[in-house]
């Protein structure tokens, strides 16, 4: 055994051969040269592949320094190859076996104590097209195949002049790469990593802007923009003596540092053809010379002699960009080969980037859809605050049946409502999309938290058959400080009260929605003032490490501590719906989270005047009356005027139609809140009164006078209601 130090002082065992060594079988063996540490790049990531299966920089050989100064001129002699002088013309290589390396050997001698064999040897001899040992080039009459040492041939030329097996396998480890890249910027970053430096020195990528989708026909002109480039960074050649001083090699020319960012390209100019003939072409063609002004600059140094290959990148339906392929002067030139080369790995790209497009534009449809179908924002009505939450199931499925919302209810009550339509997919957001609306439609009649379970019920079943989904329902009361829950299938809420203490409310489950034939039970429960009420989906209590009872008692324990570090105060909401977050562990995300998070106010007694009326005549000055004196009591003369108005044109235009007694209630908050209900169902409008009219004025002061209006329509009539600023508030 002989040690030869290589370049970099690493200790490199070699076989001492004395003889000629039998041709290793086709396929089995090439050549492997050592890669310069200066021609690896900064940035690239460590590979986690075995050489010669993903690797496309392990499947072919890569640029080797120039003769005598690293180690594969060492390299070379221990493997038995045969290593010319600098500047020694280049000979075929004798196959090993024949006479030809019986003559070397004799001529050898003892000097080198080996014989020059070749690693890799064609079955066809040294004149075989695929595997010979020899090939014609354009730098020269003949030169090693693969795996030869000298400075011009073999591993420092990358792809040029290996073998057909060795393109195949390099094209097939850069198409790897590439198809292992999600978006944009991955595929476009794996045909660059995987071509420099194995098959060139520098690439440009161009694509589109912007970049046309599925079947959308572009408008305007086509405009390429320079995505992304990569070259040989400078590097630093190390001397064959170990022990000597490291020499600064010549700087590696900027290939891609002149490119145009941005090209528009002409119809009819060269460009336009080149790209429209789909096929790469060597830059020294007439139709490349033409074209490359338009991508590189006029000013662009391109080196010439087959050195530049410029290929369209086509995906399914049209040209979408263009990579250019460069090599410096000093590093062999393309073969013919080469085109084909770049046309598989511009081809693979063009569909990766198309599946990129419509994977991105899916994603963006898919994060629309879930937007439009939860709540920009929660409302906040007096009595009551609101803080969510929604996380979907994970990034590769950002659409769910995950809902939840809070609807506001006439007399300052609000609607919780949280729901899960089973699955992941584009039909469970539709699904959950109608079950919400329809939700919101019931709740605006003011039905039963158990009666909007049931339509809701029936509405799942004219969907289809097995359009199941659960559902929690809750109105919440602020001036009786009560809470009404009805319960499908759905995990039941839990209260946390103001002193710490955590409660799983006790709520009838029922069955899930879309069942049919169930009906729905509702239980109303005291809503003291400081409690918060969590609503949540199974996303949050269960997962494949859990069952949904151990993530419940695990949620109220996590409740519990967070409220302790605040003491006898309730923790802040927003703060305290991350803290619920954060229970989830990296095996929990298996389904979809909504949460939704509401602290009771509530709204005092001495707040809230109410009344009930006959619809008399009389009624609309007795209704003035009581409300001057409600004015009284709270300090608020001077609203009397314009309350007595407004009160007088509601209250008469209701006992003008009713048969039942008229409600009439004023509510003191942040506004004077003023509320009037009957048991006609028929909203009133607004609409300009003729001068000959008697009546259709009472609504039109309303609006000139009050601050907001509306009527809401219940399930047992209507109410009408205005409110007005408070002194010093603004309107």
């Amino acid at each position: 055994m002989t040690e030869h130090p290589n370049s970099h002082g690493r200790q490199r065992t070699a076989q001492v051969r004395q003889s000629a060594v039998p041709a290793p079988e086709p396929g089995r063996a090439r050549a492997v040269a050592d890669e310069p540490e200066g021609t690896r790049r900064a940035e690239s990531p460590a590979l986690d592949r075995l050489p010669g299966h993903d690797d496309p920089e392990q499947a072919l050989p890569r640029p080797a320094r120039e003769p005598g100064a690293g180690a594969s001129a060492p390299r070379a002699r221990a493997r038995g190859e045969a290593h010319p002088e600098p500047g020694a013309p280049r000979r075929a290589v004798p196959r090993p076996g024949g006479p030809e390396a019986a003559r070397a050997a004799a001529a050898q001698g003892g000097a080198d104590r080996g014989t020059a064999v070749p690693d890799i040897v064609g079955t066809d001899g040294p004149a075989g097209p695929a595997g010979s040992a020899g090939s014609a080039g354009p730098d020269g009459p003949e030169r090693p195949a693969s795996g030869g040492a000298d400075g011009d041939g073999g591993a420092g030329k990358g792809p040029a002049g290996t073998t057909g097996g060795e393109r195949l396998r390099f094209v097939g480890a850069a198409t790897r790469r590439i198809a292992r890249g999600i978006d944009l910027d991955e595929i476009v970053l794996g045909l660059c990593r995987a071509t420099v430096p194995t098959f060139a020195d520098a690439i440009l990528v161009y694509l589109r802007d912007p970049l046309p989708v599925g079947d959308e026909r572009p408008v305007g002109p086509v405009v390429l923009r320079l995505r992304r480039t990569d070259q040989l960074p400078e590097h630093v050649r190390g001397p064959e003596d170990p022990d000597a001083p490291q020499e600064r090699a010549e700087p590696v020319p900027d290939l891609a540092g002149g490119a145009a960012e941005r090209c528009e390209v002409r119809i009819g100019g060269p460009l336009a053809e080149v790209l429209r003939g789909v096929r790469p072409v060597f830059g020294d063609s007439s139709a490349a010379r033409a074209a490359l002004p338009e991508l590189l600059g006029d000013e662009q140094d391109v080196p010439d002699r087959q050195r530049t290959i410029l290929a369209p990148l086509r995906g399914r339906r049209r040209v979408i960009g263009a990579a250019v392929f460069i090599r410096r002067a000093d590093r062999p030139a393309f073969e013919g080969d080469d085109l084909l080369v770049a046309a598989q790995l511009a081809t693979h790209t063009a569909l990766g980037v198309d599946k990129a497009v419509l994977y991105g534009r899916e994603v963006y449809i898919a994060d629309e859809l879930q937007r439009t179908m939860l709540p920009d924002s929660l409302p906040q009505p007096t009595g009551v605050r609101l803080a969510s939450r929604y996380l979907p199931a994970a990034e590769t499925a950002r659409v769910g049946g995950d809902w939840y919302d809070a609807i506001p209810l006439p007399g300052n009550r609000v609607a919780l409502v949280v729901g899960d339509v089973m699955g992941h997919s584009m039909t469970s957001a539709a699904i959950m999309g109608q079950l919400r609306t329809t939700a919101q439609t019931l709740a605006g009649l003011d039905l039963p938290p158990a009666e909007v379970l049931h339509h809701l019920d029936e509405q799942a079943q004219r969907l289809g058959s097995d359009r199941m989904a659960t559902c929690l329902y809750a109105v919440y009361d602020p001036v009786a400080h009560r809470i009404v829950i009805a319960n499908a299938g759905h995990p039941p809420p839990i209260l946390l009260h103001r002193g710490g203490r955590a409660e799983v409310l006790r709520v009838p489950p029922g069955a899930p929605i879309g069942v049919g034939g169930v009906d729905f039970e509702a239980v109303e429960l005291d809503a003291p003032a400081g409690a918060t009420l969590l609503l949540y989906t199974d996303g949050l209590v269960e997962s494949r490490i859990r069952d949904v009872w151990t993530g419940i008692e695990q949620l109220r324990e996590r409740l519990i501590d967070t409220a302790r570090l605040t003491g006898p105060n309730p923790p802040p909401l927003e703060p305290l719906c991350d803290e619920v977050l954060g229970m989830l562990g990296p095996g929990d995300r298996d389904d979809d989270i909504a949460l939704l998070a509401a602290r009771f106010e509530g709204i005092a007694p001495s707040d809230v005047a109410y009344w009930f009326l006959d619809p008399r005549p009389q009624t609309a000055g007795q209704a003035r009356r009581l409300a001057r004196r409600a004015l009284t009591r709270w300090g608020l003369e001077e609203l009397t005027d314009s309350v007595e108005l407004l009160v007088s044109e509601v209250v008469t235009n209701a006992v003008r139609y009713a048969e039942r007694p008229v409600t009439l209630r004023l509510l003191r908050t942040d506004v004077l809140r003023c509320e009037v209900g009957d048991d006609v169902p028929q909203l009133p409008r607004l609409r300009q009164a003729r001068p000959s009219d008697e009546g259709g004025r009472g609504l039109y002061l309303v609006n000139k006078l009050a601050r907001r209006w509306g009527a809401t329509r219940l399930s047992t009539g209507k109410v009408v209601w205005f409110e007005l600023a408070l002194p010093g508030h603004a309107r």
